[in-house]
Protein backbone atom coordinates (compact mmCIF):
# COMPACT_ATOMS: atom_id res chain seq x y z
CA UNK A 1 0.00 0.00 0.00
CA UNK A 2 2.40 1.96 0.90
CA UNK A 3 4.69 1.75 -2.71
CA UNK A 4 1.45 2.07 -4.54
CA UNK A 5 1.31 6.01 -2.65
CA UNK A 6 4.82 6.39 -3.24
CA UNK A 7 4.88 5.68 -7.18
CA UNK A 8 1.70 7.58 -7.41
CA UNK A 9 4.00 10.87 -5.45
CA UNK A 10 6.36 10.43 -7.86
CA UNK A 11 4.52 9.87 -10.71
CA UNK A 12 2.71 13.37 -10.12
CA UNK A 13 5.74 15.08 -9.35
CA UNK A 14 7.07 14.65 -12.63
CA UNK A 15 3.93 15.90 -14.13
CA UNK A 16 4.23 19.02 -12.07
CA UNK A 17 7.96 19.76 -12.61
CA UNK A 18 7.29 18.87 -16.53
CA UNK A 19 4.35 21.63 -16.34
CA UNK A 20 6.85 23.63 -14.50
CA UNK A 21 4.77 24.30 -11.17
CA UNK A 22 6.33 26.46 -8.83
CA UNK A 23 8.48 28.14 -11.21
CA UNK A 24 9.14 31.99 -11.03
CA UNK A 25 10.75 32.93 -14.04
CA UNK A 26 12.55 30.48 -16.79
CA UNK A 27 14.05 27.72 -15.46
CA UNK A 28 15.05 25.09 -17.24
CA UNK A 29 15.85 20.97 -16.44
CA UNK A 30 19.54 20.50 -16.88
CA UNK A 31 21.55 17.02 -17.62
CA UNK A 32 22.45 15.05 -14.88
CA UNK A 33 21.63 14.55 -11.16
CA UNK A 34 23.31 15.49 -8.23
CA UNK A 35 21.29 13.30 -5.78
CA UNK A 36 20.54 9.41 -6.66
CA UNK A 37 17.58 8.57 -6.63
CA UNK A 38 16.15 7.68 -3.10
CA UNK A 39 14.74 4.34 -4.26
CA UNK A 40 11.33 2.62 -2.29
CA UNK A 41 11.47 5.03 0.58
CA UNK A 42 11.22 8.23 -1.66
CA UNK A 43 8.15 10.35 -2.06
CA UNK A 44 9.93 12.71 -4.44
CA UNK A 45 12.86 13.00 -6.61
CA UNK A 46 13.85 15.96 -8.63
CA UNK A 47 16.57 14.93 -10.74
CA UNK A 48 17.58 18.55 -11.61
CA UNK A 49 16.24 21.93 -12.16
CA UNK A 50 17.85 25.77 -12.66
CA UNK A 51 16.41 28.65 -10.81
CA UNK A 52 13.59 29.44 -8.74
CA UNK A 53 10.80 26.27 -8.14
CA UNK A 54 9.64 23.54 -6.63
CA UNK A 55 6.74 20.60 -5.70
CA UNK A 56 3.32 20.16 -4.79
CA UNK A 57 3.30 16.19 -3.75
CA UNK A 58 1.05 14.03 -2.08
CA UNK A 59 1.39 10.55 -0.21
CA UNK A 60 2.85 11.55 2.81
CA UNK A 61 2.43 9.08 5.68
CA UNK A 62 2.06 10.76 9.33
CA UNK A 63 3.47 7.55 10.80
CA UNK A 64 6.87 7.89 9.24
CA UNK A 65 9.87 9.96 9.56
CA UNK A 66 10.25 12.54 6.50
CA UNK A 67 13.63 13.83 5.38
CA UNK A 68 14.29 16.38 2.62
CA UNK A 69 17.87 16.90 1.15
CA UNK A 70 18.30 19.06 -1.35
CA UNK A 71 22.20 19.63 -3.24
CA UNK A 72 23.07 23.30 -5.55
CA UNK A 73 25.87 24.05 -7.26
CA UNK A 74 26.46 26.92 -9.87
CA UNK A 75 27.04 29.63 -7.59
CA UNK A 76 24.59 31.59 -4.59
CA UNK A 77 22.67 29.54 -2.44
CA UNK A 78 18.86 28.24 -2.38
CA UNK A 79 16.54 28.87 0.34
CA UNK A 80 13.83 25.59 0.83
CA UNK A 81 10.68 25.45 2.62
CA UNK A 82 8.37 22.59 2.65
CA UNK A 83 4.81 23.49 3.65
CA UNK A 84 2.06 20.67 4.74
CA UNK A 85 -0.96 21.54 5.67
CA UNK A 86 -0.66 25.43 5.65
CA UNK A 87 2.45 24.54 8.47
CA UNK A 88 6.05 25.23 7.70
CA UNK A 89 7.54 22.24 8.62
CA UNK A 90 11.28 22.80 7.03
CA UNK A 91 13.42 25.86 6.34
CA UNK A 92 17.00 26.11 5.35
CA UNK A 93 19.47 27.74 3.18
CA UNK A 94 22.31 25.63 0.65
CA UNK A 95 25.55 27.15 -0.14
CA UNK A 96 25.96 26.28 -3.57
CA UNK A 97 29.57 26.25 -4.69
CA UNK A 98 30.55 26.90 -8.37
CA UNK A 99 33.06 24.15 -8.87
CA UNK A 100 34.15 21.09 -7.20
CA UNK A 101 31.30 18.80 -5.07
CA UNK A 102 27.81 19.71 -4.95
CA UNK A 103 26.23 21.64 -1.24
CA UNK A 104 24.23 19.57 0.47
CA UNK A 105 21.56 20.48 3.08
CA UNK A 106 18.84 18.64 4.45
CA UNK A 107 15.87 18.34 7.23
CA UNK A 108 15.20 15.53 9.25
CA UNK A 109 11.56 15.58 10.87
CA UNK A 110 10.18 12.95 13.21
CA UNK A 111 6.99 11.09 12.62
CA UNK A 112 4.01 13.36 12.82
CA UNK A 113 5.76 16.21 11.58
CA UNK A 114 4.49 16.18 7.88
CA UNK A 115 0.77 15.60 8.38
CA UNK A 116 -0.84 12.50 6.00
CA UNK A 117 -1.21 13.87 2.59
CA UNK A 118 -0.17 16.76 0.26
CA UNK A 119 2.95 18.93 0.80
CA UNK A 120 4.83 21.92 -1.19
CA UNK A 121 8.37 22.26 -1.15
CA UNK A 122 10.07 25.65 -2.29
CA UNK A 123 13.24 26.51 -3.74
CA UNK A 124 14.21 29.53 -4.30
CA UNK A 125 17.29 30.17 -5.77
CA UNK A 126 19.61 33.35 -5.60
CA UNK A 127 20.28 32.83 -10.04
CA UNK A 128 18.23 31.07 -12.62
CA UNK A 129 21.63 29.65 -13.14
CA UNK A 130 22.16 27.56 -9.96
CA UNK A 131 21.48 23.80 -10.26
CA UNK A 132 19.95 22.01 -7.31
CA UNK A 133 18.39 18.79 -7.15
CA UNK A 134 15.81 17.18 -4.19
CA UNK A 135 14.55 14.06 -2.80
CA UNK A 136 12.12 13.34 -0.18
CA UNK A 137 12.00 10.19 1.76
CA UNK A 138 10.17 8.50 4.50
CA UNK A 139 12.76 5.76 5.22
CA UNK A 140 10.54 2.42 6.51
Amino acid sequence: MISTKKTAALTTLAALVAAGLGSAGPAAAADGGMLPHPGPDGLVWVEEFRGDGGVASGGAWDSLPTVLTVACDGGGDVRVTMDSKGTIVAAFDVKCPVSGDAGVGSASMAAGVVRPGDFTIVVDASAQTTRWSLTVTQPE
